[in-house]
């Protein structure tokens, strides 16, 4: 007896589903259009109304770099993206636990309230942040940097890790306390251990939106606090004297640096699994 032949399935996709995926690819292709044509000019010598550049060389790379003082900028921006996750990680995270735990009078007011720094525009209370900053003598350098960015980013980690820590058990909790562990113990070996992959998750979110802040970070920057974004912005209002070239190697430099970021971040952290393990970590 012979077994049954198995006829291969044909996939046959809808018009709509070949429309979605025209939109897409008109979309990435554009992008990388973009994206190429920067790294292109970046590396030319002189590009007019051929389809290559005339020449190619580095020395625009090298003029950004010594001419803006780039390692020095790198570095400033590691520093106030690293203290700006952790001091967002530090207020946000006991602020998202009351809000996912407590039920008070105004709770869905104070909610709210954190929700307004990040759908408004930086720009509306950057500009009296930063006077109030300057006034008191804490803008213009690092700190003030900091202290600026931290008003869109510690709302960025509560609204995140309520969700988290509202999936988790409260019998975990009570289980322990009526074990004898105090409130400081049951949050770090028992919640903490669980909200790892949420603050993971929120971390990274804050170090992507910090590097790419601009509004908030031009209006409270100094000449030793300047990040990357901010010195991108500056390279392109030189424009005028500098050449273009150096200002799209500048922007290679930033994507450049944006994407080591990314990489290394998604290289501890996979996002995908992150909902389900906290799910797993609660059940168990």
């Amino acid at each position: 007896m012979t077994a049954p032949t198995v006829q291969p399935r044909r996939l046959v996709a809808s018009p709509g589903a070949w429309l979605v995926w025209g939109a897409v690819a008109v979309f990435l292709l554009a992008l990388l259009g973009v994206v190429a044509s920067v790294l292109v000019n970046s590396l030319g010598r002189t590009w007019f109304d051929t389809w290559l550049p005339s020449g190619w060389t580095t020395q625009w790379y090298r003029e950004a770099w010594t001419g803006f003082d780039l390692f020095s900028v790198i570095v400033t921006t590691l520093e106030v993206a690293l203290a700006v996750v952790v001091l967002s990680v530090a207020v946000g995270l006991p602020t998202a636990y009351v809000l996912a735990r407590r039920e008070f009078p105004g709770k869905r007011a104070v909610y709210l309230l954190f929700l307004l720094p990040i759908m408004m525009p930086p720009i509306t209370y950057g500009i009296p942040l930063a006077t109030v900053l300057y006034k008191v003598g804490a803008a213009g350098n690092l700190s003030g940097v900091i202290l600026a960015n931290l008003v869109p980013c510690v709302p960025f980690v509560v609204l995140t890790m309520t969700p988290f820590i509202e999936q988790i058990d409260p019998a975990i909790e009570n289980a322990a306390r009526m074990s004898g562990a105090g409130t400081f113990a049951v949050f770090t070996r028992i919640l903490a251990p669980l909200l790892v992959p949420g603050i993971l998750a929120s971390s990274i979110l804050v170090l992507v939106r910090t590097v790419g802040m601009f509004e908030l970070t031009f209006l409270t920057a100094g000449p030793t606090s300047t990040t990357l974004v901010v010195a991108l912005f500056n390279s392109m209002n030189a424009a005028g004297i500098r050449a273009q070239q150096s200002v799209d190697a500048m922007a290679v430099i930033y994507m450049a640096v944006m994407l080591v970021l990314l990489v290394t971040a998604l290289r501890f952290v996979n996002p995908t699994q992150l909902v389900s393990q906290v799910r797993e970590e609660s059940a168990t």
